[in-house]
């Protein structure tokens, strides 16, 4: 197989044989004329001319290779105590019977599906059954709010949404009818049909001739069979916070994407065919996209669909009780829910009740893993805790600890070494290369390794001008950091407003426009601040209009529903505070980092262009009000 080294060199050097050598092991219905198209614009793309069925690879072939008994997927829900396991067969039959139900109201090739689900199996049924028949599906987190969802109805323009009457979190339920009804309503572009998976926990009225029963249609379905796609053809759409507010609709491709899925989950997780494998998140994001979904069903694991919490779904040892019970091997999920776990159970009391001898590792990303958390988790479980990075974007890790080619030394903040395709480098402003453990802009020379982002849904020169225009022939990542002598990566912030708050990118811009909109506000700014829990939170300063004479508390009260309302909990905005002025340059820019670090209590500089130095003063002292610049 080969040393990391050799492999990581050969993938730079020789990309086509690498990559070639990797998609030998899936079922393509045509072999590609290119493994590697360099004249495809904006960037090269992956197996050019060749064909294949993402569904068919991550189902199909399991049940005609003899292993249709496996278990496929695990649903385990304790917010409604139920479990079921569907095995590779039934899998087949439930997502060719969903995919017939897709042909029957109209979904062809190159259409687009929105799925707005909680976390229940047909989510990932639905997800499968768009990429059986070439359709291209947009999963919407489910929490999200109607005018989220209705942006992304007017960038994907599906005919065909699939939702359900609702999620479930602890203590509530969070009605979906409602919210789909109002996004549709407030979306300029029309949906004709919408598909509902009914639940216990709520009902709703269906709108006649355009809403239809889940359940009611898969009886009445012809079954589709697998329809072959172009590699570079889209299998999904997946929309990540855009600093303007307006989001980002990130592309994957059929064939680069399966064959990188598919090569990580050994590679870089060690886990084979038959393994039981969970990522921890939610199918609304990309880690759930790519390793709920996809990499383990490529690769013939059994995946676990969680529907509960770390904490609180009953107690701190709810993760631990879901590796026992289901013999999990690799768990994989964000440093926040160990944050969670740790504050609720910081001696690991309940992890000491389960039998997690079946685990091997586990791998933490999302966010920066901060060395406290990691250590924990490492003394606790006794096994390696193993920090990654990577982005919506590549959909798989830029850096990783390749578990399944050769276990390296951990050094505890750093997501280990670039992976195999990807050059990544540490640029100054001016696009020069960095010394070792000198600070500079993360970026990946081109080409991208397979199923990272061609573009952006429907926007070519957006992608350019957010990606590729700073500098000529690499792609910038956004994040900012530096290699250290031995050649680790060491992320450490993100260079504009999109922050982090538990494993969720989501846009300060975005907020700032819904605080705006409150009648009694004449300015704001949101700023990420530390958090122990979460890794960041949103704090907003807000600056009233002359002449509003209200108490702060209901101001305030009002802005943090206005976000509660607009973007959804999962923005966990809750923090803000009435402020004079805001500190800015003498060319209008408000100085966010400044206000970052004064917030988190680190060394900073005053800032050469400011307007007017007494307002960091002010600004400080609102801040320790709140608790912060300690």
């Amino acid at each position: 197989m080969g040393t990391y080294n050799e492999l990581y060199q050969q993938s730079i050097s020789d990309p086509d044989s690498f990559w070639a050598k990797a998609a030998e092991d899936l079922h393509w219905y045509k072999k590609w004329n290119k493994v590697l198209d360099l004249d495809a614009t904006p960037v090269p793309r992956w197996f050019e001319g060749a064909e294949i069925n993402t569904c068919y690879n991550a189902v199909d072939r399991h049940v005609e290779s003899g292993r249709g008994e496996q278990i496929a997927l695990i649903y385990d829900s304790p917010i409604t105590d139920q479990q079921r396991s569907i095995s590779y067969n039934e899998l087949q039959q439930q997502v060719a019977s969903f995919a017939g139900v897709l042909k029957k109201h109209g979904a062809n090739k190159g259409d687009r599906v929105i799925i707005y689900m909680p976390m229940i199996p047909e989510a990932a049924i639905a997800m499968l059954a768009c990429a059986r028949i070439g359709v291209i599906h947009s999963v919407v987190f489910g929490g999200f709010a109607s005018n989220e969802l209705a942006t992304r109805i007017d960038d994907a323009k599906p005919d065909i949404i699939v939702s359900a009457y609702c999620g479930i979190e602890p203590g509530r339920v969070i009605e979906y009818k409602p919210l789909l009804d109002g996004a549709i309503e407030q979306a300029s572009h029309k949906v004709s049909t919408c598909i509902l998976k009914s639940r216990a926990q709520a009902s709703c009225e269906l709108i006649d001739g355009r809403d239809f029963d889940w359940d009611g249609e898969v009886a009445a379905s012809e079954p589709a069979d697998c329809v072959p796609v172009a590699a570079t053809d889209p299998l999904y759409i997946l929309y990540t916070s855009g600093t303007t507010g307006q989001p980002k609709g990130v592309i994957r491709d059929n064939g680069g994407h399966a064959v990188a899925m598919h090569w990580t989950m050994k590679n870089i997780y060690n886990v084979d065919a038959g393994d039981v494998y969970w990522a921890a998140s939610d199918v609304g994001w990309v880690v759930g996209h790519s390793y709920i979904v996809y990499g383990p069903l490529l690769k013939g694991c059994t995946t676990i669909m969680y529907e509960g919490k770390p904490v609180g779904t009953p107690d701190p040892g709810a993760f631990w009780r879901v590796i026992s019970e289901h013999g999990v091997k690799v768990l994989f999920t964000a440093p926040t829910a160990f944050r969670a776990i740790k504050k609720e159970d910081p001696d690991g009391e309940y992890l000491k009740k389960y039998d997690l001898s079946n685990m091997d590792a586990l791998f933490l990303a999302g966010e920066r893993c901060d060395p406290d958390t990691l250590f924990w988790a490492r003394d606790k479980l006794q096994k390696p805790v193993i920090d990654h990075w990577w982005q919506t974007e590549t959909g798989w890790a830029i850096a990783a600890n390749p578990m399944g080619i050769e276990p390296m030394e951990i050094k505890p903040g750093s997501p280990t070494v670039s992976m195999p395709g990807y050059d990544v480098q540490v640029l100054s402003e001016e696009g020069e290369q960095m010394p070792a453990g000198d600070m500079g802009n993360i970026v990946i020379k081109l080409p991208m390794p397979p199923s990272c982002l061609p573009s952006l849904w429907g926007n070519d020169q957006r992608f350019i001008d957010a990606y590729l225009s700073k500098y000529q022939g690499y792609y910038l990542t956004g994040d900012a950091g530096f290699k250290d002598e031995d050649g680790y990566l060491w992320i450490m912030s993100r260079t504009d407003d999109v922050i982090n708050v538990a494993g969720h990118r989501l846009s300060t811009g975005q907020m700032e426009e819904v605080l705006s909109g409150h009648a009694d506000v004449a300015e704001c700014a949101v700023i990420g601040v530390d958090d122990d829990l979460k890794g960041q939170l949103p704090l907003g300063l807000i600056v009233l209009k002359s002449g509003v004479e209200r108490e702060e508390a209901d101001i305030v009260k009002e802005v943090v529903q206005r976000v509660r309302d607009q973007i959804g909990p999962v923005a966990a905005f809750k923090i803000a505070r009435i402020v004079k002025r805001l500190p800015k340059t003498r060319s209008g820019k408000l100085l966010r980092g400044t206000m970052v670090k004064i917030a988190n209590g680190t060394e900073w500089k005053m800032p050469a262009t400011i307007d007017d130095p007494a307002i960091l003063d002010e600004i400080s002292e609102a801040l320790k009000a709140l608790g912060y610049a300690k």
